[in-house]
């Protein structure tokens, strides 16, 4: 269970502070590429201030004790733990409301399904159906070869692409089950690097409050 200060996206800065950093909500799903999302956080929290999701499919594959310590992890449990009454805050409504930027990597072709779909039924997967599609959207798929090749993930992925959801592709390698062919995730550093290229050329574009 995560132990932190309520999330807010509400933030008050004087005239003469200094721009603050970029807001990047990192997801996992349940995929054996979940190994790197500890990763994957180290990466971004150097650029950026990171809070990350898990699933419960996740944590067979997570190491938390090497998540870096200022990252705070939310799981399933969180969800509802601080609601008491009406009026509290709910974490998927917070985590949205404070994020500039949402990365889930790994995707797993389940958790893909559930998006597709419009499914909420889980921690990522209400943050994912309460997203302000205004605001930028990565991810990057982890499957066998197989299940990427499966014509529901084609159908799946045309349906994520019109939500405006971006897909940072999967690589063809020597997969987890011993297969070889596409479906392993991006490196962590390509993920990082797509996003922080993304958010800093929008920057540069005169739209630096994405």
């Amino acid at each position: 269970m995560a132990y932190s200060e309520p999330v807010s996206g509400e933030e008050t800065m004087s005239a003469d502070a200094e721009p603050r950093k970029p807001r990047i909500l990192l997801a996992a799903s349940g995929s054996v590429a979940s190994i790197k999302f500890a990763n994957l956080c180290h990466c971004f929290s150097e650029w950026a201030e990171v809070r990350a999701v898990a699933t419960s499919a996740s944590l067979h594959f997570i190491d938390r004790t090497s998540i870096p310590k200022d990252v705070v992890l939310y799981t399933d449990e969180d969800e509802w733990s601080s609601w008491k009454k009406l009026g509290d805050n709910v974490l998927h409504i917070e985590l949205r409301r404070w994020a500039d930027i949402m990365v889930i990597a790994p995707l797993s072709a389940n958790t893909l399904a559930k998006i597709a779909g419009g499914l909420c039924d889980n921690l990522l997967t209400c943050i994912v159906r309460a997203w302000d599609y205004s605001k930028p959207f990565f991810v990057a798929p982890a499957m066998n070869t197989f299940m990427w090749n499966n014509p529901f993930t084609e159908r799946h992925l045309i349906s994520i692409d019109e939500l405006g959801i971006s897909l940072i592709p999967p690589v063809t390698k020597r997969l987890a089950c011993g297969d070889y062919g596409n479906g392993a995730m991006a490196e962590p550093s390509t993920i990082y690097s797509t996003v922080r290229l993304f958010f800093e050329s929008k920057a540069q574009q005169g739209n630096g409050d994405i």
